[in-house]
Parts: C-alpha cells; sequence; structure tokens
C-alpha cells in the first residue's frame, strides 16, 4: 500500500474526487485536483534526484502547493519531514544533518532567513526554492513518477518533536499508520463533504491530522492558513468559512473568550470545538459555553501516535475529563511498583505507533516495548471509563516530603478574573529544596492579579502545596510548539525578572 494513494488513489476518488479538499484564501482545490498536484510533486521530486527511502525536508508555511508537496514525497517513496519555520537554526541544522535529508523544498524568505543552517544543501545542489519558476515549473515539466508500492512498515514520514528541553527528536511514522486516519471525526460526529479548520500547522501531529491528512481520509474539507495564527486570525477564518469544526489549543480558547460578543457570534454556527495540546479547565469550558453555547471537547495525542488516542465525546466534557479511548487505540494505567491500576502513567498500543526515534535506540527501547508506548502522562480512570490527566510523570515535585504536581497549582487559579493564565515550576531555595513558584499573565492590573492568585491557592490548597514564589510576567515564555519553557522561567526568577508578590 502507499499512503498516498489510500487518500487520494481511485477508490478515494470515486467516492469524494468531485468534493473540495482544500481551500486557503481565494483558491479550492477538489480531491480530483489535489490528487494531480500530488502527482506532479511527486515527479517533480523524482526529476530532482530523489528516490525512494531519501529524506525530503519541507520549510513551507501551510497552502495547498505544501499539502501537495507533502504527499508527493510520499507517494514517491520518499520520507517527508516538515519543519517548523520558527526553529532557530541551531535546532533546524540538527535536524536537517541528523534526517540526513536528500533534498530541501524551502519557500524563498525562510533560505533567506535560515541561510546559515541551509548553506550546506545550497552548496550541494540540494536546496530547492519553492516558487512558480524554479519548482513549479520543474513539476510541470517532469515525467511521470510511478506510485512507488510501498509495505505498511516503510517509513513514510517523520515529525520532530521539540519539547521544552533537549534536541529535537525524530519520531518515524510508517505508510501502515495511515489506515487509523480520522478517528476523532467520527467519534465526533463529523463526516464527509462537511468542512473544518484546525489552527496548529501542518508540522505538528495534532494539525497534520486535523487540518490536512485526517481530513482526507474521511472526505472532508480542510480550511489552511499559512499565517501564524493568532485569536484575531481564528475568529476572522470562523467569520468567513463557518466551519462544522474547530480544532485549537486552549491558549487560543482563551483569548477568544475574551472578545467582543460580536466578534464571537459567528462561533455560534460551529458543531464542535476540539482542544489539544495543553490541560483544559473547568473554567475555561464554562466560560466558552457561556460566549458561544458551544462545548469544548478534549483531544489527547502524540508525537509518537500521530494520530488522536481519546476523545470526549459530544454531551460529556466537564474540561476535566481527557476522553475516552479511540476505536482501535488500546491503554493501560501503570502504576509505580509496574503492576495495572486505575491511577497511574499510561501505555498505550496504537495501529499509528511510530517504529521508534531516529538514531536514538536507547530511547526507543526505554519507551517502545513490546508495542506499547509509554507517555509518561498520569491518569485516573473513572468508575465510567473516562481518562483523566493528571500531570506529567517528570513533572512530580516533592515538598516537604510530599508529592507535589505543579498543575495543581495552575488549576487554583484557572478562571479567575484578573489571570489569563499560569504556570507553576519547582526551584531550589537558598537551602536547596524544592520549593513552588507560580507565575500568573494578568488581565489588567498586575497586582490584583498577584493578590487573586494568593486568595485563591489559600483557599483551595494545603500549605505545602502553596507557591514560595508568586510572580508576574508579560507573557509565558514558549517554544515554537507553543510549550511553556519552564526552565526559562526560573531564570527569570533568579534574575529578579519578574514583579513579585
Amino acid at each position: 500500500m502507499n499512503a498516498a494513494e489510500l487518500l487520494l488513489g481511485g477508490e478515494a476518488l470515486r467516492r469524494h474526487g468531485a468534493r473540495r479538499a482544500l481551500t486557503c484564501g481565494e483558491q479550492t482545490v477538489t480531491y480530483q485536483e489535489l490528487a494531480a498536484r500530488v502527482e506532479r510533486a511527486a515527479a517533480g521530486f523524482a526529476a530532482s534526484g530523489v528516490r525512494p527511502g531519501e529524506r525530503v525536508v519541507l520549510l513551507m508555511r501551510d497552502t495547498i502547493d505544501s499539502a501537495a508537496a507533502w504527499l508527493g514525497a510520499v507517494r514517491l517513496g520518499a520520507v517527508t519531514i516538515a519543519v517548523n519555520y520558527r526553529l532557530p537554526d541551531g535546532d533546524l541544522a540538527h535536524i536537517l544533518a541528523d534526517s540526513r535529508a536528500r533534498i530541501a523544498l524551502v519557500e524563498e524568505s525562510f533560505a533567506a532567513e535560515h541561510s546559515a543552517a541551509l548553506a550546506p544543501l545550497r552548496s550541494a545542489g540540494r536546496l530547492i526554492i519553492a516558487d512558480a519558476s524554479g519548482w513549479q515549473a520543474r513539476c510541470a515539466s517532469a515525467p511521470q513518477a510511478p506510485v512507488y508500492a510501498a509495505q505498511p512498515s516503510d517509513p513514510a514520514f517523520v515529525l520532530y518533536t521539540s519539547g521544552t528541553t533537549g534536541r529535537p527528536k525524530g519520531v518515524v511514522h510508517s505508510h501502515g499508520s495511515f489506515r487509523q486516519l480520522g478517528r476523532a471525526f467520527s467519534a465526533i460526529g463529523i463526516g464527509a463533504g462537511e468542512r473544518v479548520f484546525a489552527s496548529s500547522k501542518l508540522f505538528f501531529a495534532y494539525g497534520l491530522e486535523h487540518a490536512l491528512l485526517g481530513v482526507l481520509a474521511i472526505g472532508a474539507e480542510s480550511i489552511l492558513y499559512p499565517g501564524w495564527p493568532d485569536a484575531d486570525s481564528v475568529a476572522e477564518l470562523v467569520a468567513r468559512h463557518r466551519p462544522a469544526a474547530l480544532f485549537s489549543v486552549p491558549t487560543t480558547y482563551r483569548k477568544l473568550v475574551s472578545m467582543a460578543p460580536e466578534k464571537l457570534a459567528p462561533f455560534r454556527a460551529v458543531r464542535r470545538f476540539v482542544a489539544a495540546g495543553e490541560r483544559l479547565s473547568r473554567q475555561l469550558v464554562e466560560q466558552w459555553k457561556r460566549a458561544t453555547g458551544g462545548e469544548m471537547l478534549n483531544l489527547y495525542g502524540m508525537s509518537e501516535t500521530f494520530c488522536a488516542c481519546m476523545v470526549t465525546p459530544p454531551g460529556t466534557s466537564d474540561g476535566l475529563r481527557t476522553g475516552k479511548l479511540l476505536d482501535g487505540v488500546e491503554g493501560r494505567l501503570v502504576d509505580a511498583a509496574q503492576q495495572r491500576a486505575e491511577s497511574g502513567v499510561l501505555w498505550v498500543r496504537h495501529p499509528a505507533l511510530a517504529a521508534g526515534y531516529l538514531n536514538l535506540p536507547e530511547q526507543t527501547r526505554e519507551h517502545f516495548k513490546d508495542g506499547w508506548f509509554c507517555t509518561r502522562d498520569i491518569f485516573v480512570r473513572d468508575d465510567q471509563g473516562f481518562f483523566v490527566h493528571q500531570g506529567r510523570s517528570d513533572e512530580l515535585v516533592k515538598v516537604a516530603g510530599q508529592w507535589v504536581w505543579p498543575g495543581e497549582l495552575e488549576a487554583a487559579v484557572a478562571g479567575l478574573p484578573s489571570i489569563v493564565e499560569a504556570a507553576c515550576v519547582p526551584v531550589p531555595d537558598a537551602d536547596g529544596l524544592e520549593r513552588l513558584a507560580l507565575f500568573v499573565t494578568a488581565r489588567g492590573d498586575a497586582a490584583e492579579a498577584l493578590r487573586a492568585a494568593a486568595e485563591a491557592c489559600e483557599r483551595a490548597l494545603p500549605r505545602h502545596k502553596r507557591p514560595k514564589w508568586l510572580r508576574a510576567v508579560e507573557q509565558l515564555p514558549r517554544t515554537a510548539t507553543g510549550k511553556v519553557q519552564r526552565f526559562k522561567l526560573r531564570e527569570m526568577l533568579e534574575r529578579g525578572e519578574a514583579a513579585g508578590g
């Protein structure tokens, strides 16, 4: 099987060929038209000397052309690697070297911005500029390339993670994993012919499935946005395209919910709201319900499965429940004694589970065992079969001899009118003992936000769980993928760069 053919081959086109597949700005393509573009992209890569099994790096915005290039490399049997164009040059250079990229297809502006990291490929003649006179002309004139007859276990693409620490690591996914696509859409009642918008980019697992591959798998239409999405652009796109479903992250929903009622009015036409990538809160779910009338559903997945693992079924969301496992996905909770339990670290067995980490055999052996993957996420399973996320096993901190999850402090202040968001980090005190620092971003006066946070922590938390330091910052430092860089918050505290309380 070839994954690109699974989505856009003859059988798929007989079902969906005339339907709209992708819309980007003023441009729309049907499934039939997208399939033709993918064929031309595969021909362009073949004419560039790419062979099956070789890695193709894409440094492009989310457009119809980049989607066609992504799938074109897979159709040829190459391994696609879409890279975050906001990464620093050091991380980009690492990915290019670690992946042993055969070529890189790069938009001209990014080629200039990342000239140092791309210099080795440029000097070797393996850098292609994604423009009309070069790349598109090559695709149009190249002879058609045959579809690669892939085995289900053959690599199709690599996702590079970018957690909050360490070098990005490549997660290798196969052609066979595409058979699991779109299960979350079915679980929430989104089907063929409907329009969806996912604000996450295609180089993230969340965006890749819910803005492109999963959409194509069910015959729906995806709205692509080339820019970097913020709350204003999301609101504009929802108003313009009226999608049936919106997939975004809690940070964006928090910013949207504070908008004027007239800007939120178009959201009342959206049937499904899905959030992933960060912990939801009961307060945000309730605020969103009041503002738009819509229910916010939780979705849980990871780069190592790429397809979603669980989702909150419609009608059951309370902001705390992460959801139930999707069809085909198995999960088990393991306690500190490595025994099955109703509370513990989640291990998953997933039909789209990665083969492992590229060039990292020890980490692969540590996290991938007998078809299972250790997520390092702690869950509780309730009496109705719902999984409830409790935090990361590597985030637990022992304070005064007792284990504390920093997320408890964040949850204690979530939803306060004076606070936009919060992050808690462990910091050693003058005696070298771990204590907790809580950072908040204020909606208005910082002093009022700090006062409200202190009162909320005193009400909701026992003494040993309360923060030793309360600080206000203008914004939380984040990685290019939007994850909070907690080590930078520790550094800010040590340097005295945040307003104290």
